[in-house]
């Protein structure tokens, strides 16, 4: 059985507003609250495997402190256009 439109949306919000580290899920509830009804198809694969990374590492990713893998790069920096306050003083 195959997860339609919706319910994909809602586990991956779900998925970004329940993370490890309190600092990811600021950022990630912002970003999913403003583009994943948005987001479609690829774009949605994408977003579920950067999910599935390590907080650590999406929070250097998204911060600037690490780049982010090649695969992630544009998605992080979208990320990080909403993430000013969290990662760094506003």
């Amino acid at each position: 059985m195959t997860e339609d439109g919706d319910t994909r949306r809602k586990r991956l919000y779900m998925r970004s507003i329940r993370r490890g580290i309190k600092e990811m899920d600021l950022i990630l509830a912002g970003f999913a609250d403003k583009h994943l009804g948005a987001m479609a198809g690829p774009e949605l694969d994408l977003y579920d495997r950067l999910l599935s990374e390590n907080d650590q590492d999406l929070y250097q990713w998204v911060s600037g402190q690490v780049a982010p893998p090649d695969r992630y790069a544009r998605l992080v920096a979208r990320i990080a256009e909403g993430a000013a306050g969290v990662t760094r003083p506003s």
